[in-house]
């Protein structure tokens, strides 16, 4: 269970810095989207269970900090995680390159499942597409970029605490 924890303390991290970068960027009215990236490597490399608990509770803290109704992205990202998960023998995990393709795969769906349920919410839908599909280029962009740097995060992580760890 602590490789779960330190994995969900890894995408709350992301979660925040992405946050930052929203932050920033608002001026420029552009979102980034990472929730491909958040799911992806706790559904490769984490047990099942342990796995699927971190991927739902970064949903939560999602969640807790949009204007959604509560458990969306919860239960989005859990639903991700238990598709990549089950296909996860059948893909490239060992690689990053794999592992980039697979987040960017795994955003994109989550990002259009997610604009799909909310776009009913919007007062002028069919005027929100082109800023959606804005943004989605984007997140796909931001993603495939720092992608690397997240997957040797969550490595590095693991590796620090394997001392602490009791492998049975």
């Amino acid at each position: 269970m602590r490789n779960a924890t330190v994995i969900f303390l890894a995408q709350m991290l992301l979660v925040c810095l992405v946050a930052q970068a929203n932050h920033a960027l608002a001026g420029a009215h552009v979102y980034l989207f990472v929730g491909g990236l958040v799911i992806t490597y706790s559904a490769l490399m984490l047990p099942g269970q342990a796995g699927l608990a971190a991927s739902f509770l970064v949903g939560c803290a999602c969640d807790a900090a949009a204007p959604i109704p509560f458990g969306t992205q919860a239960l989005l990202f859990a639903t991700a995680h238990t598709i990549v998960f089950h296909l996860r023998d059948r893909l490239p995990r060992d690689d990053t390159a794999g592992r980039v393709i697979i987040a960017l795969l795994a955003n994109l769906g989550l990002f259009l499942a997610l604009s799909f349920f909310l776009i009913g919410r919007s007062p002028a839908p069919s005027a929100a597409w082109p800023r959606l599909f804005a943004d989605l280029v984007a997140s796909q962009v931001f993603l495939a970029l720092i992608a690397p740097w997240f997957f040797a995060l969550e490595e590095r992580a693991l590796e620090l605490i394997r001392p602490f760890t009791r492998w049975r």
